[in-house]
């Protein structure tokens, strides 16, 4: 999976809200589940729990945090609630291209590039 500049922005704005939020076990269980997610994509991104977004271009899908909340083990519990979904573009059979993850009250328009999920120039 390569992750756009966009996700670890988006990433490193969740862990530090999170953290500072709501604290360290949380950050912690946040961090788990989106390793869990990122892992659970690579391994079928077109999973049955994915959307295909085709309204917002070819071969773009949407996960929420959700499907992998009872996978995210960590020592402290699961997130209780998760709020936050990944947008990726999937490109061919365990490749996905991660464009954005957002929390799912978002204005999805306001946050989306023509160019999605991969704004390094990558092909």
């Amino acid at each position: 999976m390569h992750c756009g500049l966009s996700a670890q922005a988006d990433i490193t704005k969740i862990i530090a809200y999170t953290d500072e939020n709501f604290g360290r076990g949380a950050r912690r269980r946040d961090e788990q589940l989106l390793v869990t997610a990122f892992r659970d994509l690579s391994q079928d991104p077109t999973r049955p729990d994915s959307i295909d977004r085709a309204e917002l271009g070819a071969g773009i899908r949407s996960f929420h945090l959700r499907h992998s909340r009872t996978r995210a083990k960590h020592a402290s519990g699961p997130v209780v609630q998760p709020r936050h979904f990944i947008l990726y573009r999937y490109l061919e059979p365990s490749l996905a291209g991660i464009g954005r993850v957002l929390h799912d009250a978002v204005d999805l328009e306001r946050h989306l590039k023509s160019a999605f999920g991969d704004e390094s120039g990558r092909s």
